[in-house]
């Protein structure tokens, strides 16, 4: 049985927004004829495709695996039309990251390729979702927090960030020049990001220490410390690294501790895998090894 690249364009679409009914009306047909579609691609890949519950359709296995090359196919017939017409364009790049590091990342790295022959298309999300928007082929380079090695995908340490304390210059624990104490930290307005493990024991260390009943809201993402710390005299916990621009210009402070660092912010570079040489994405990562050589 030959497979029509309506049915390709359908899985993707089911895999993305986890439901036949809400794919079916994005190609304006009927939930039922989606879901005979899909039942007939399963039958002719010899593989089930979707787990289907009450809230609507989980991608197995078999489908994340499937998925690049019904990616690939579709990408190569809107290639070759292009250039049927006249109009192919340069290879384009899919890349997402962490909310907290859109800032620290895509501006500075766009800015190295500016003259690189790549369009690039810039997303933010979690690092479980990029990852397994990596896996399936809808995303080419992915930046993301520690993760352990998977198959499939090639994992590298950009940068190891520790978590700082930092508050605005006219702070008035900006001037001290000697180690701080946490509990001297504990009485001001406190905004720790929620960074990851780790937060959540800062934040009840914070409590204790404090000498009157305050709220402590842990925050996402570190934009919001981060404009709590510059507005509004808050101290703020947060990844040096995201921090670092308004470090360097000394808009913010970094407060020293009598005490090692709370945390750290391991940023990792992902990519999927695999013999087939991708020149744009070399490109890419080539920029980013060189963008995290300035983050050290």
């Amino acid at each position: 049985m030959s497979i029509s690249l309506d049915d390709l364009e359908l899985l993707l679409d089911a895999a993305e927004l986890g439901s036949f009914s809400q794919a079916a009306a994005r190609r304006g047909w009927s939930q039922p004829q989606a879901s005979q579609r899909i039942a007939a691609l399963e039958s002719a890949l010899g593989a089930k495709l979707f787990d289907r519950h009450r809230r609507g359709a989980e991608p197995t296995a078999a489908c994340l695996a499937f998925m690049p090359a019904a990616r690939a196919a579709l990408d190569a017939l809107a290639e070759g039309r292009n250039r049927l017409s006249g109009k192919a364009g340069l290879p384009r790049i899919r890349m997402a990251c962490l909310p907290s590091l859109a800032g620290v990342v895509f501006g500075p790295l766009l800015d190295k390729l500016a003259d690189a022959p790549l369009e690039a298309s810039c997303d933010t999300d979690h690092s479980p979702r990029i990852i397994q928007q990596l896996l399936a082929g809808e995303l080419d380079v992915g930046f993301v927090l520690q993760r352990p090695a998977g198959s499939g995908l090639e994992l590298e340490t950009l940068c190891d960030s520790p978590v700082t304390a930092v508050a605005a210059a006219a702070h008035p624990l900006a001037q001290s020049a000697a180690p701080l104490p946490l509990r001297q930290l504990a009485q001001y307005p406190l905004a720790p990001q929620s960074w990851g493990e780790g937060a959540d024991e800062l934040a009840s260390r914070l409590r204790s220490l404090r000498e009157t009943a305050k709220p402590i809201h842990l925050l996402q993402p570190a934009t919001a410390a981060r404009d709590l710390a510059l507005w509004h005299g808050y101290v703020a916990f947060v990844p040096r690294l995201a921090v670092r621009e308004e470090l360097a210009r000394g808009v913010l402070r970094e407060l020293k501790l009598d005490e090692p660092a709370p945390g750290r912010w391991r940023v990792m570079m992902a990519w999927r895998g695999g013999k087939r040489r991708n020149d744009a994405r070399e490109r890419v990562l080539a920029a980013a090894r060189e963008l995290a050589r300035d983050w050290r």
